[in-house]
């Protein structure tokens, strides 16, 4: 019996068991995500008063993206007297990472394309941390070679073969291609659609697209519908548009707005200077992800950080958001987890850069309207497991391993390899980060299932899918960590993005900004971005500080 073969057999014996209880031959892990206690706290509402008053010129609620962005625009405008709180023992949200022995590996998102020119602020952040060389504003520039993934960048198991790109080729009929060549011409048309005023149809960020009703129309219909309107019937077409919304958006493409599933296609047009030899689907991408540049500013602002607090009561002077404002127009009460105790901060601004379906349950006179929409909101539940192995699966027939690599017609997306940066001679051990997003039912019931299932039982799920392409992945496995996300993103269903109330949200509330993605109706990194720049360059207008804009 040949290595391979044996490492198959045993995998086999590993996912099944033969009939008998098979945990004990399933590699060790943990089961971790988002901090549960102290949500379930905030649930019963059983919290000491303050023994403690801090007061502070800015508190920025939430260490995600947004609130780390706040952060990073107010430092660079010079006003550094500032607290961020997390409620998480660590700041990052969705681009938090993990690290042991092997690689450093993503608990989220794991790559950032090639910024638009319209998305400044992203741009600005890479050249301050270093990924962007030269003037971050300039139509095509120059990234740090070693953040570029590497090729080959992505790859499809389908019909046992391996193919090259995620868009179906293999046992596909002329027919279903030529569906596909046409959806491809379409999405480079929006790519390149502009209104009467130069703006771009679909932008990114979001809030600097078109207003033209003819593209907000799109927003009142699934990504589904449209394709069937336009006479796409293809079924391998319709796979790769559902696995795009499931990827981005973690919602399937039967409640995925249409105007947010073309975007997905037409926002990104991002490019490289030419010593770079990047073409606009480009991504830039760290073994631990996006983890990378959380870890840069976690560092930044250590000194600006409480982890472990649970904002439970917020609070605003009623003349901050109708009438003259009083020194400290507005509060918060934290829970110290590590401690038992509570502290309030009183301060004269606040960036809300939590997720917004929280805010109804701690603000205090926050306006109906603004409630309703924070409440309205859906999540997509997310799960995320990384895979220590010893040495890389077997390639398979087809395109070589990539970096990223899906397999038609799974319930999960793939898997990319946390090692691929690093471009070794001789292969050795590796981490797999596989991604799962729970779209196949109703958030609500994927959340329980969610919560409520072992690692276990996860663990054989994800081995059994992922050995239809790999028969030995059992074998090389040595540890399966499990992390879930039970509020990952916000759901961009028909008539979320655009709508009227998602828009006065976006103008805050007396002197609280909205600084999370969920503002704009879509979970991505620049949105985020935008969002706590955006809350961060208000505040500074508000407190008298002279700044120069990163949005343009």
């Amino acid at each position: 019996m040949r290595r391979r073969e044996f490492l198959a057999s045993c995998a086999v014996l590993a996912v099944t068991g033969c009939g008998e209880e098979p945990t004990a031959l399933l590699p060790p892990g943990e089961l971790s995500g988002n901090d549960l206690k102290s949500g379930h706290r905030l649930h019963l509402g059983e919290l000491p008063p303050p023994t403690e008053i801090r007061r502070v010129p800015v508190l920025i609620i939430g260490g995600g993206i947004g609130g780390l962005s706040a952060a990073w625009k107010l430092e660079r405008a010079g006003l550094r007297d500032f607290v961020l709180v997390e409620m998480e023992s660590a700041v990052g949200g969705n681009s938090r990472h993990g690290e042991n022995v092997v690689s450093a590996y993503p608990l989220g998102a794991h790559y950032l394309p090639l910024p638009t020119r319209e998305a400044r602020a992203v741009r600005e952040l890479l050249a301050d941390l270093g990924a962007l060389q030269g003037d971050p504003q300039a139509s095509a520039p120059h990234y740090d070679e070693t953040m570029l993934c590497h090729a080959p960048q992505e790859r499809l198991h389908i019909h046992g073969l391996w193919q090259e790109g995620l868009l179906p080729r293999l046992g596909v009929d002329q027919a279903e291609r030529a569906q596909a060549a046409r959806f491809q011409e379409m999405m480079a048309e929006f790519r390149a659609a502009t209104d009467a005023h130069g703006r771009r149809a679909f932008a990114l960020p979001v809030a600097l697209s078109s207003s033209e009703p003819r593209w907000r129309a799109l927003d009142r219909l699934t990504m589904r519908q449209w394709l069937l309107d336009n006479g796409f019937d293809s079924p391998h077409l319709h796979w790769y548009v559902n696995y795009a919304c499931r990827d981005d958006y973690g919602t399937d493409y039967r409640e995925t707005s249409a105007w947010a599933g073309i975007h997905y296609y037409a926002c990104r047009n991002g490019e490289a200077d030419a010593t770079n030899q990047a073409g606009h689907d480009a991504v830039l991408t760290a073994p631990e992800g996006n983890g990378w540049i959380v870890r840069k500013l976690a560092q930044r602002f250590a000194d600006h950080t409480v982890t472990g607090a649970l904002a439970f009561c917020v609070r605003q002077d009623r003349q901050s958001v109708g009438g003259r404002a009083s020194s400290r127009p507005v509060s918060a009460d934290f829970y110290l987890a590590g401690e038992n105790r509570t502290v309030r901060y009183e301060a004269e601004h606040l960036i809300w850069a939590a997720p917004l379906f929280v805010l109804p349950h701690v603000a205090e006179d926050l306006p109906a309207e603004l409630s309703a929409t924070a409440r309205a909101g859906e999540y997509a539940p997310w799960l995320v497991a990384n895979l220590t192995l010893r040495e890389p699966p077997y390639s398979g027939v087809g395109a070589p391993l990539s970096w990223d690599n899906v397999l038609y017609d799974s319930p999960a997306l793939g898997y990319v390899i946390a090692t691929h940066q690093q471009l070794r001679m001789a292969p050795g051990p590796t981490v797999l980060t596989y991604y799962q997003a729970l779209s196949a039912e109703p958030p609500g019931q994927a959340r329980e299932r969610l919560m409520n299932t072992r690692r276990e039982d996860w663990a054989k799920q994800i081995l059994a899918d992922l050995s239809r392409a790999h028969p030995e992945i059992g074998a090389l496995t040595q540890t399966l960590d499990v992390f879930r996300h039970g509020h990952a993103m916000i759901r961009p269903l028909p008539g979320v993005i655009w709508s009227a109330a998602r828009q006065r949200l976006a103008q805050g509330w007396g002197r609280m900004q909205f600084a999370h993605a969920d503002v704009s109706g879509m979970s991505l990194f620049e949105e985020a971005n935008y969002r706590g720049v955006l809350a961060a360059e208000r505040v500074l207008t508000q407190a008298g500080v002279r700044f120069s804009s990163s949005l343009g």
